[in-house]
C-alpha cells in the first residue's frame, strides 16, 4: 500500500519550514551575540606579533616547551585581529 502524494509534499514543507527555522535561530544568535562596538580596546597588532616571534625563537631554541608553547601561541592568536 502506498501512500498518497500530500504525505511527501507534507514531510517536505516540514523539512523547509524546520530549515528556515534553523536560519531564522542562526541569524537571531549572530545578532545578539555581536556588540555594537568592541568591548575591549584593540591592542598594537605590532606589539601581539613581536611577542609572537619571541614566543617561536624560544621555543626553536628550546627554552620552553611544547605544551606552553602551545598555551601561549593559543592566547596570542586570540589577541590578533584577524578581520
Amino acid at each position: 500500500m502506498s501512500r498518497p502524494k500530500s504525505h511527501k509534499r507534507d514531510r517536505e514543507k516540514a523539512r523547509a519550514a524546520r530549515a528556515a527555522a534553523k536560519v531564522a535561530r542562526r541569524q537571531e544568535r549572530r545578532t545578539s551575540t555581536e556588540p555594537d562596538e568592541p568591548t575591549a580596546p584593540l591592542e598594537d597588532q605590532s606589539v601581539v606579533l613581536a611577542e609572537l616571534a619571541e614566543l617561536h625563537r624560544r621555543f626553536a631554541d628550546e627554552e620552553i616547551e611544547f605544551d606552553d608553547f602551545d598555551a601561549a601561541k593559543r592566547e596570542l592568536m586570540e589577541r590578533l585581529d584577524i578581520g
